[in-house]
């Protein structure tokens, strides 16, 4: 009972801290915290997103330490930060949280750090819209791991998000179906201004700002780090 007290606990602490506004220091802080996963992701060249998988992603998000807790519920919350290619390379950075849930016997409460590939148009609309569930609006599968994707062209062709994990815990079978993602507007507020929107930052219409150019270098490194392995 009292493990239980504990879970409940912690992961109400971290759904309430999804409707805390951030100040522009923590919003760079989860900036340099997401630069950080994927320096490390990729650093892991065997086990690392595939470069055929960077050369045909459209966005790339990443959640770093996203809170995951289960009781037959299981659950994910957390915040993240999203970049977008366009004509002058990736754009700015959205800030987005996520939340929701699926069925299973999941017991535990972790961080896992999160790496979300959004794939084609349709992909990248669905980011853009800036409010979707992944399984339900947009298709979601686990991403291939490696030097390179599978010879199997499905996640290419019918995939609008892959995703990537890495858990930091002994939390096992993590999965996104039916999780939500939404603006994070009071941190988008705190780090651009009022008015601005998700869909103008991703395409490319606001500048970087300060304290984001270490996420934007990661991500522009990291197709430069899978051609190296190649």
């Amino acid at each position: 009972m009292k493990k239980f007290v504990t879970l409940v606990a912690l992961f109400s602490l971290g759904m309430a801290s999804a409707a805390w506004a951030e100040t522009r220091e923590e919003v760079r802080t989860r900036l340099d915290n997401a630069a950080t996963v994927l320096n490390e992701i990729m650093a892991a060249r065997d086990k690392a997103i595939p470069q055929d998988v960077l050369d045909h992603a459209k966005c790339v998000a990443v959640v770093p330490h996203m809170i995951k807790g289960g009781f037959v519920v299981g659950a994910e919350n957390g915040r993240g930060v999203a970049t977008c290619r366009t004509a002058n390379g990736w754009s700015a950075p959205a800030l987005f949280a996520i939340t929701g849930g699926n069925w299973g016997l999941q017991i535990g409460v972790e961080g896992v750090d999160l790496v979300m590939i959004f794939q084609g148009d349709k992909g990248m609309e669905r980011l853009l819209s800036a409010k979707f569930q992944l399984g339900g609006d947009a298709s979601a599968a686990a991403g291939p791991v490696g030097r390179h994707a599978s010879a199997n062209t499905d996640w290419k062709l019918d995939t609008e998000v892959l995703t990537y994990s890495r858990a930091k815990g002994a939390f096992a079978g993590l999965t996104l179906t039916g999780a939500d993602i939404r603006r994070d507007d009071g941190s988008m507020d705190a780090f651009y201004g009022p008015g601005v929107s998700t869909k103008s930052v991703l395409r490319g219409e606001a500048a970087v700002p300060d304290g984001a150019h270490r996420f934007i270098d990661a991500v522009r490194d990291a197709k430069m780090q899978a051609h190296d392995a190649k």
